[in-house]
C-alpha cells in the first residue's frame, strides 16, 4: 500500500465520529477536489503525491480544536510521514503547505509559497462553498453552541489572524466574515470557475434564509445587497 492510501486509511480511522464538518467526507472532497484542479491546472508542474497527501493531511489537527495552536497541524502531520519513511523534501512540503493554508481573517493576506498548495488551498475553500460549505457552516456552529442567527449581531471583518480566533460569530455572520469573500481569493482559474456558481448558490440561500426569517428590511440584508452590489461594480 502506497503514502497515500495508507494515508486514507489513517484518516478515515481517525475522523470517523468527527462531526464540526471537519471529519473524513471533507478530507476526501478537498482530495479529490485538489487532483480534479491539478488536472485542469499543471498536470506536469506540480508532484502529485505532495498534493496528495497534502490534501488527505491539510486538517489532522487545526488550530480550531487544538487552542489556536497554529503548529499542532504540521507537528501531527510530520510525526504521520516520518512513520512511513517519507523522504525530508516531501515532509517539509506538506508541512509548509499546512502552515499556510488556513484563512486567518478578512483582513490577512494568506498566500501559499508552492503550486501544491495553491492547489489545495482552493480545493479546501472550495469545500467552504456552495450546498456542502452552507451544511458544514451549520454543522460547525452547532458543533460549537453558537447562534445561527442574531439579527442584532453585525458581522465584524477581522484585521488580524488574533481578532479571527478570537471571534464568536453567529453562523449567519460567518458568510460574510469568510465564506463569502473566498470566491475572490481563488488561485487558479479551474477554482475560480469552479466557485462561481457555488458563491451565487450561497448568496441565493442567504436571501432565501432572510426572507423565511422576517428580516427582509435587516440590517443584513442591506449588507448582502451592498456586498452583491459591489461585485457587479466590480
Amino acid at each position: 500500500m502506497n503514502r497515500v492510501a495508507q494515508t486514507e486509511s489513517y484518516l478515515k480511522e481517525k475522523f470517523k465520529s468527527e462531526s464540526s464538518g471537519h471529519d473524513w467526507a471533507h478530507l476526501h472532497r478537498v482530495y479529490r477536489t485538489s487532483l480534479q484542479i491539478l488536472a485542469g491546472e499543471a498536470p506536469h508542474q506540480a508532484d502529485k503525491q505532495i498534493v496528495s497527501l497534502g490534501a488527505l493531511l491539510h486538517d489532522i489537527a487545526d488550530w480550531k480544536f487544538h487552542h489556536g495552536d497554529d503548529s499542532a497541524g504540521p507537528r501531527a502531520a510530520a510525526k504521520w510521514l516520518k512513520s512511513l519513511h517519507t523522504d525530508e523534501t516531501t515532509i517539509q512540503a506538506v508541512c509548509t503547505m499546512i502552515k499556510e493554508l488556513s484563512f486567518k481573517g478578512a483582513g490577512v493576506q494568506t498566500p501559499m509559497s508552492t503550486l501544491e498548495g495553491k492547489i489545495v488551498q482552493d480545493a479546501d475553500r472550495l469545500d467552504a462553498l456552495g450546498a456542502v460549505g452552507i451544511a458544514r457552516a451549520f454543522s460547525y456552529g452547532g458543533f460549537k453552541h453558537r447562534m445561527m442567527f442574531d439579527p442584532g449581531a453585525l458581522p465584524h471583518l477581522h484585521q488580524t489572524a488574533e481578532q479571527y480566533k478570537a471571534q464568536q460569530s453567529t453562523t449567519v455572520n460567518h458568510f460574510f466574515e469568510k465564506l463569502l469573500l473566498l470566491r475572490d481569493r481563488m488561485n487558479t482559474e479551474t477554482a475560480r470557475k469552479l466557485a462561481e456558481e457555488r458563491h451565487r448558490f450561497m448568496v441565493d440561500f442567504l436571501e432565501r434564509f432572510f426572507a423565511e426569517s422576517h428580516e427582509t428590511e435587516s440590517a443584513h440584508v442591506r449588507l448582502l445587497q451592498t456586498f452583491c452590489q459591489t461585485e457587479n461594480d466590480s
